[in-house]
């Protein structure tokens, strides 16, 4: 292993990026951004670039000095830059790992020739298998967008074939879209799992999510759960990502149905929303042990800080530029609670803008304290 610090360079710009390279500073890895436009909360690091990232002539200086690339998001052109990494560089995950994920059929089908329980799904070319598949399963259904989706966007929930057909022209693209049943479930989950290239792997705690408006509203960790749905999801949960073989830190989303059941909803191969808190909540934050991974070192403890964190996401609440706020102060001031201002500087409605982390004991007042604190801060 050389004695020298490495460099890591991190394929997009936003606070998922931000937060990768914070951590990664901190332990002297030098840390290099690439965004395909400015990104606000890219810009206090010195290594931040902007170019067209599917350029070979773009691709080719800012990897040239890399130990290690890796990806914020699973749509960042991966393959692009395996292309023209130097000889001895690393790129995680893998491009195999992300054309499993990128695509939810292909992804949900993956996950479940493995093994995995999944949600009853099927992968539809045209409307008419759409509509077989809905009638098959029941109303209502989910038809998801394979590519691109995020925060909501990209998924319709159809109670009846006419809102089946009216969603399919939005969503579905030249081979179709994925139908899935609806899945009534009692909780929603997820579960991080930080893992090395050889499989060496460490697993978060399970998280409980709380979504309002397809958004992740709040996170409370650990999730108020029996012990036995607790096992069970972190054994689905690192299951998924072995069958993936996923490196660095990948996020899987799960629901507890009524009946006990775990199942996986789907894997993000990067820090995710649901494992914020762990910045101040564990002793290993996400970011560090993604940083970890990818670079194959040692991972850190994942365990709880204390026995609550819980965090809430800061949504804009309007459109405007750049971002104004007077509640900060307030947030600030109240006790143990870190907020976080990823600096993006545009505003809209139910855009994330920032999270805030509660730590205690408590679980209702630890909760009562974020939302306090998030609800403070108007963007």
């Amino acid at each position: 292993m050389s004695s020298t610090f490495p460099t890591i360079g991190i394929l997009g710009g936003g606070q998922l990026g931000k937060m990768m390279a914070a951590e990664a500073v901190r332990m002297s890895v030098d840390a290099r951004l690439l965004s395909p436009k400015e990104a606000g909360p890219m810009q206090p690091y010195t290594g931040a670039r902007v170019g067209d990232w599917t350029d070979p002539d773009v691709l080719r200086p800012f990897t040239a000095d890399c130990d290690v690339v890796t990806v914020e998001s699973e749509w960042a052109p991966a393959d692009a830059a395996a292309e023209v990494l130097p000889d001895g560089a690393a790129l995680w995950p893998s491009t195999q790992t992300l054309s499993l994920i990128k695509d939810k059929g292909v992804q949900k089908q993956h996950l479940a020739d493995a093994g995995c329980p999944v949600p009853a799904f099927a992968c539809c070319e045209t409307l008419d298998e759409a509509l077989d598949a809905a009638e098959e399963f029941g109303y209502p259904v989910v038809l998801k967008q394979y590519r691109g989706a995020y925060d909501g966007y990209g998924n319709a929930t159809a109670a009846a074939e006419d809102e089946l057909r009216e969603a399919w022209p939005d969503l579905a693209t030249e081979d179709g879209a994925m139908v899935e049943t609806f899945a009534d479930f009692a909780r929603e989950l997820a579960v991080q799992v930080a893992r090395r290239p050889g499989g060496n792997q460490v697993v978060y705690p399970v998280a409980y999510t709380e979504q309002r408006d397809h958004r992740c509203h709040a996170v409370e960790v650990p999730a108020d759960i029996d012990d036995a749905i607790a096992d069970k999801a972190r054994h689905i949960a690192q299951k998924s990502v072995d069958a993936v073989e996923g490196v660095g830190l990948i996020a899987v989303e799960l629901f507890e149905m009524p009946d006990g059941r775990v199942l996986v909803n789907e894997l993000a191969p990067r820090p995710h929303n649901t494992g914020h808190y762990s910045i101040e909540g564990a002793a290993t934050s996400q970011f560090e042990n993604h940083v970890r991974a990818v670079l194959d070192w040692p991972l850190g403890d994942p365990s709880l800080r204390t026995p609550v964190a819980v965090m809430v996401n800061v949504l804009g609440r309007r459109e405007g530029t750049p971002p104004q706020t007077t509640g900060l102060p307030r947030a600030l001031d109240t006790e143990g609670v870190t907020p976080h201002i990823y600096g993006k500087p545009d505003v809209r409605p139910g855009r994330k803008m920032g999270h805030v982390t509660a730590l205690g004991a408590d679980r209702a007042d630890t909760r009562k304290r974020a939302e306090m604190a998030a609800s403070a801060i108007e963007l």
